[in-house]
């Protein structure tokens, strides 16, 4: 969306400290033991207490406060009583939520207790790459050099990238224009950031694949070739120079 009065900045400010906060949180009640379905429940409670709403349910009725996807999982994973959290498991969640008639995004993938299927640099990688994707993001630069930008530091780091996922504006709605912040270049398209606007970044950071496919269940969606996705996400403000990271509350990069 694009900030145009001082409410507008408070009202994006507030709820991407919810749903930062919501995510570290998260991250810090996640154990081994515990299942998806009890961690967001857990999730939700803390939406709640702050008065927002889940996004993903109000968008689109999803079957959970938010999206917990764990090893092959690339998104969009459904919490589930029956999906049991492990040692060494690959986890990610995303939370993303309304308050105040403003939205916000973010999310992170982590390891759960010892790495023992060396899962750590694949999400060091993707954490590393949305810093740098982020900081080199100002007003008047092309979407489709951010995305050049994501591809080569993950071929640099040994991966690939998903590319029919992507970030987006966010702020009067869940997904809003620009709709796709690709992970790779497009050459045609000659859309650039503008100041004042709030958009998601996220990297989708693959081991194997380059398209995710939706399972069954109509949500869950899975690398085409196999293997292991990491995502991070921030909800930003676009300046003159480096954004403001509104969702900072999350923690991902520490």
């Amino acid at each position: 969306m694009s900030i145009t009065k001082e409410s507008d900045l408070i009202g994006m400010k507030e709820v991407s400290v919810v749903v930062g906060t919501t995510l570290k949180l998260m991250r810090e009640y996640t154990k081994i033991g515990l299942s998806t379905k009890e961690l967001d429940e857990y999730g939700g409670a803390i939406l709640k207490k702050f008065g927002a709403k889940s996004a993903p349910y109000e968008t689109y009725k999803f079957p959970g406060y938010t999206c917990i996807s764990v090893n092959s999982e690339a998104a969009h994973g459904i919490p589930s009583e029956n999906k049991i959290l492990k040692e060494g498991d690959l986890i990610n969640i995303d939370v993303s939520a309304e308050l105040n008639g403003f939205w916000s995004d973010n999310g992170g993938s982590f390891v759960i207790g010892k790495d023992i299927n060396n899962h750590q640099p694949l999400v060091d990688a993707s954490k590393n790459i949305l810093h740098k994707a982020i900081i080199n993001i100002k007003d008047g630069v092309k979407i489709a050099d951010i995305g050049d930008l994501i591809e080569t530091e993950a071929i640099k780091s040994g991966y690939k990238v998903i590319e029919n996922l992507a970030g987006h504006g966010v702020g009067r709605s869940l997904h809003e224009e620009p709709e796709n912040i690709l992970n790779y270049r497009v050459k045609s398209n000659r859309e650039r950031f503008k100041k004042n606007t709030t958009v998601a970044i996220e990297t989708f950071i693959s081991t194997k694949s380059t398209t995710a496919v939706e399972l069954n269940d109509g949500w869950t969606l899975v690398g085409n070739k196999g293997g292991y996705v990491t995502q991070h996400e921030h909800t930003i403000l676009i300046t003159e120079s480096e954004p403001i990271i509104l969702t900072k509350s999350n923690k991902i990069w520490e």
